[in-house]
């Protein structure tokens, strides 16, 4: 859809106030002795904590107020429809379990998506305090180096590269064995960083983030900022990313392709 400038400007503006909103609910708790966390399934440790849900209110909250014509769609609180044609994606933390150990790379994902996908993106880490945007015209972070514009690493060989995952295991063993592929051809492989690997992506200083079993608020604000830093993020086909699932994000064309396609078994 289009977007006319008054637009552009409300979403944008709004987007920092539910990044503040959230940077202040989140740090209230983060380090805090006997922070606990529930876990959302039975068989695996998936935790959500008391701010996680009072992040994601805060900003629900301000949407309410700023922009009640758009649909939000939240990890903790799921959907509520709008009429504009324009969603919220909101992952009050992503990173939980890196939140619960006291590491800062966990951060807060802001998106907006039309029926297309993301048309901006947000990555805040409040700890740290950089800011990561993408999308409608901008590609920049702000943080306590200042401002700067971002861009994504010129093409290197895959053998040259820096790759990032969340989790060892990737996924399936089958996807594990595709990571796998990729990691063991690459200089470096680090693991851990969640949300904040992307940015790093966006920001010039790794070359390749490989996941599986992503949900559309792990991923909409990182592929905003990505490909406005200059570079991709495709299902591990090459297919659109924007729902989730599997996840190759790239700093150029040339190892994207590369990693794709010892992926697929190529």
């Amino acid at each position: 859809m289009t977007i006319d400038a008054e637009t552009r400007a409300s979403l944008i503006t709004t987007a920092d106030a539910l990044a503040d909103a959230a940077r202040t609910a989140t740090l209230r708790h983060f380090r805090s002795l006997g922070l606990s966390a529930e876990s959302k399934e039975i068989a695996r440790f998936d935790p959500v904590t008391v701010a996680d849900r009072l992040a994601e209110q805060e900003m629900r909250a301000i949407l309410s107020r700023e922009r009640p014509q758009d649909g939000i769609l939240g990890e903790e609180f799921g959907r509520e429809a709008g009429s504009s044609g324009l969603t919220w994606v909101l992952d009050p933390i992503d990173g939980t379990r890196g939140y619960l150990s006291g590491t800062p790379t966990w951060g807060v994902l802001i998106s907006v998506a039309d029926a297309d996908g993301p048309v901006f993106g947000l990555i805040d880490q409040p700890y740290i305090g950089e800011r990561f945007r993408g999308g409608l015209g901008m590609s920049e972070m702000d943080g306590p180096q200042g401002r700067r514009v971002l861009k994504t690493r010129p093409p290197r060989p895959l053998s040259e590269a820096i790759l990032f995952s969340t989790f060892p295991e990737v996924g399936s063993p089958e996807e594990g064995a595709a990571f796998r592929r990729v990691s063991e051809a690459a200089r470096l492989t680090r693991y851990g960083m969640d949300c904040y690997a992307y940015a790093l992506v966006a920001a010039g200083q790794i070359d390749l983030v490989i996941e599986a079993g992503l949900q559309p608020y792990d991923v909409q604000a990182p592929i905003a900022g990505i490909e406005a830093a200059g570079r991709i993020v495709t299902d591990w086909r090459g297919g659109a990313a924007h729902d989730g699932g599997r996840i190759l994000a790239a700093a150029n064309a040339d190892i994207h392709a590369e990693a794709m396609a010892l992926l697929n078994g190529q």
